[in-house]
């Protein structure tokens, strides 16, 4: 990818810590930004999880509409929207080849993304799991094999020591 970019939608996150959470991995996989909607994330905002303060170096938006960061000219030119929901017809991530500009789209904890939404999205994903996962960790798991698709020079820039806890001496 020569000028990649990846933006995170999440539809009226539900907790917290899970917003917490997505701004961690958002900052470990270098999203671009993280947009929400919704009123619930900003009534407990000063509960998040957001252990490595990526939010100071992330932009983390509200917007009325997932679809409003594209219209206010938010994102990369030529993102492409991808929705991430379980849902039949969808195709599995590790089928899913990214795009190199992509904005992914999320539903709520408690529920799923609008119709209208997932059919604004020129692709739509899912993770194959037994039950489904939490909405950090789905976005967590789309960032990561985003990155591992990327190819090996990524590796070469996120070098071990400079990335561990500071508590972390072991080696192999």
């Amino acid at each position: 990818m020569q000028n990649p970019a990846a933006y995170i939608g999440l539809m009226n996150p539900k907790s917290p810590a899970n917003v917490g959470m997505i701004m961690r991995g958002a900052g470990c996989y270098e999203a671009s930004g993280v947009f929400y909607t919704g009123e619930r994330f900003d009534r407990a905002r000063k509960f998040s999880a957001d252990t490595k303060n990526a939010a100071s170096k992330i932009p983390l938006l509200h917007v009325n509409q997932l679809t409003d960061a594209i219209t206010e000219g938010a994102l990369a030119e030529g993102a492409v929207l991808v929705a991430i929901e379980l849902i039949e017809g969808a195709t599995p991530l590790m089928d899913f080849v990214h795009p190199e500009r992509a904005y992914y789209l999320f539903g709520p904890e408690d529920g799923s993304l609008k119709k209208e939404i997932v059919d604004q999205c020129q692709h739509v994903v899912y993770i194959p799991t037994i039950g489904c996962m939490n909405l950090a960790a789905t976005v967590n798991v789309l960032l990561y094999d985003r990155m591992a698709k990327s190819g090996g020079a990524v590796v070469e820039q996120r070098p071990i020591a400079a990335n561990r806890d500071v508590n972390n001496k072991i080696r192999v």
